[in-house]
């Protein structure tokens, strides 16, 4: 869809836009799903990439893995996104630890980590939530 010429890319302004475009991608998956949404400078979406899937309860996800695809596509920020298929929208322990490294790597990088987002029976926004 995104990658198609002529189509507008979706423009990201708020965290129910970002759960508008995934929420039928993996509210209902059976394993964690983690995506990273590339934008460029004014948030259009320049891509939606899955960097990992994993098992029902756990997803590992290292920094390199979400940078790579952003680097590559000179994309000015990036949005993190994961399923819970338990249907918690509450972060994990594990969830918060994995978004404080990639957000530090993305200073380095000078890629801006706007926010991430837990899909479950609701969302989770980190960045409403003063996590980001």
């Amino acid at each position: 869809m995104l990658s198609e010429q002529g189509h507008e890319r979706p423009v990201i302004s708020s965290p129910e836009n970002v759960d508008w475009l995934l929420r039928g991608r993996m509210a209902h998956l059976d394993r964690k799903r983690f995506v990273v949404l590339l934008l460029g400078a004014k948030n259009a979406v320049i891509e939606i990439h899955t960097v990992f899937i994993g098992t029902l309860t756990s997803s590992l996800v290292h920094p390199r893995e979400v940078f790579n695809p952003a680097v590559r596509a000179s994309a000015a920020g990036i949005i993190l996104s994961r399923n819970h298929p338990t249907g918690k929208s509450e972060p994990s322990h594990e969830d918060r630890e994995v978004t404080e490294r990639i957000a530090r790597a993305g200073k380095t990088l000078g890629i801006v980590v706007l926010d991430d987002l837990v899909i479950g029976d609701a969302f989770f926004s980190f960045k409403e939530h003063g996590l980001i």
